[in-house]
C-alpha cells in the first residue's frame, strides 16, 4: 500500500478532530494511513508518499520552526500537501491584500506593519464602526483577537500594547451580522466544491470555532454564496488539494473572511459524503492500487 502521513500535533485533547473520517475511504483505496506530529524530529519523511497537512493547530506559536519542518518534507521523496509554496502564501494574513487586489470582496482592513496606539483609535472612524476586532497577522483559533469598543482600547491598552508591540496586526470593523447570521465556510477537494456549514457564535461572544462555543450546522449554499466563493478560489496562486473559504455578509454582499489553506479543520461530520470526496480528490491526483 502507498503511505500517507496525516501531519498533527502532539495534544489535541482541547479540540474537535474530524479526520479520522477520511481514514477508512483512503485505506479502502489503497492508501495506509498515519497521524504523525509536526514536532516529532525523529521521522524520516522518506517513508512516507505523501504528507497531508491537518491538524498543526498549535503552529502559530512557532511559524518559523513550522515552516522548517514544511521544508524538510518539501525536500524529502514525500509530497506535501497543500503545498510549501501555498502555505507560504497563505501563513500571514496579508494575502488577503492581494485577493483584494484582483477583485476578490474581503472585509474592510487596516494593515499595520508596526504597532500604533493611535492608528487603533482612529479606526473607528475611519472605518465607521462602533466596534473594531483587532488581530495579528499571523494566528489561528482566533488566539490573540480582540473585539474592542473604543473604550475598550482605552483601558486596555497595556494588554493590547503588550500583545501587539512586536506583531504585525489588523484591523477590521466588528459585522454584526457574525452573531446575526454567521459565518459561512465552503469547502473544496480537487477544486471541486463539497459542502458548506455556518458557524454562529454562543451568546456573548465573537468567535465562531466550537472550541469557543461556536455552534455549528450544515447549510446549502445559495448561488450567490458560491459564486462568492468561486471568484476567491480562481485568485489563488494555485490549486490547493483542499481548501476552506469563509466568508459574512457585508453590506448584504458575501465577503472573505479568510482562506484557509494549511490547518482548516474540513467538518467532515457535518456531510456523510465530505470525507469520500476527499479521498477521491486525493486518489484523483496521487493514484491508488
Amino acid at each position: 500500500m502507498h503511505k500517507l502521513a496525516i501531519l498533527t500535533t502532539d495534544d489535541l485533547e482541547e479540540f474537535f478532530v474530524y479526520d479520522h473520517l477520511a481514514y477508512e475511504p483512503l485505506e479502502k483505496m489503497g492508501w495506509s494511513v498515519e497521524e504523525v506530529s509536526w514536532r516529532d524530529q525523529s521521522v524520516d519523511w522518506n517513508w512516507y508518499d505523501v504528507v497531508v497537512i491537518r491538524s498543526t493547530w498549535d503552529y502559530q506559536a512557532e511559524p518559523e520552526a513550522f515552516l522548517r519542518v514544511l521544508e524538510q518534507i518539501e525536500a524529502s521523496s514525500a509530497a506535501l500537501e497543500n503545498s510549501l509554496a501555498l502555505v507560504q502564501w497563505n501563513i500571514s494574513k496579508d494575502y488577503l491584500k492581494q485577493l483584494e487586489s484582483k477583485g476578490v470582496p474581503i472585509v474592510p482592513t487596516i494593515w499595520c506593519d508596526t504597532y500604533d496606539y493611535n492608528q487603533i483609535v482612529t479606526a473607528f472612524e475611519e472605518l465607521n464602526c462602533d466596534e473594531i476586532v483587532l488581530k495579528p497577522w499571523v494566528s489561528a483559533n482566533a488566539d490573540h483577537t480582540y473585539r474592542l469598543a473604543l473604550s475598550d482600547v482605552k483601558d486596555q491598552a497595556e494588554g493590547i500594547t503588550s500583545v501587539f508591540s512586536k506583531r504585525q496586526y489588523m484591523i477590521q470593523p466588528f459585522l454584526p451580522s457574525v452573531i446575526q447570521e454567521g459565518e459561512y465556510s465552503l469547502f473544496y477537494f480537487g477544486g471541486k466544491y463539497s459542502h458548506c456549514i455556518i458557524k454562529i457564535p454562543k451568546q456573548q461572544d465573537f468567535r465562531v470555532q466550537e472550541e469557543h462555543g461556536g455552534q455549528i450546522r450544515s447549510v446549502s449554499a445559495d448561488p450567490e454564496l458560491l459564486r462568492a466563493s468561486e471568484i476567491a478560489l480562481a485568485a489563488l496562486p494555485e490549486k490547493p488539494l483542499y481548501a476552506r473559504i469563509d466568508l459574512i455578509k457585508y453590506q448584504a454582499e458575501y465577503v472573505v473572511m479568510e482562506i484557509e489553506l494549511i490547518e482548516p479543520s474540513l467538518y467532515f461530520n457535518m456531510d456523510p459524503e465530505s470525507a469520500q470526496r476527499f479521498a477521491n480528490a486525493f486518489v484523483d491526483k496521487y493514484g491508488h492500487d
